[in-house]
């Protein structure tokens, strides 16, 4: 079975895990009422997308 003749340097390693990062929402306004949502998403505050009202919200 193989083994690694030397042992990883936390340099290597960490360089190996670089993109096991945990990434901040990219949030745009509502064109309606300018709250941030997600890109791509009905707007949680107005029930909008794409100018449409989708979703009745009281």
């Amino acid at each position: 079975m193989a083994v690694p003749k030397r042992r990883t340097s936390r340099a290597r390693r960490d360089r190996r895990r670089a993109h096991r990062k945990i990434e901040v929402p990219h949030l745009v306004p509502c064109p309606q009422c300018h709250e941030l949502k997600p890109i791509h998403r009905v707007c949680l505050n107005c029930g909008t997308y794409k100018n449409r009202e989708v979703v009745k919200v009281d």
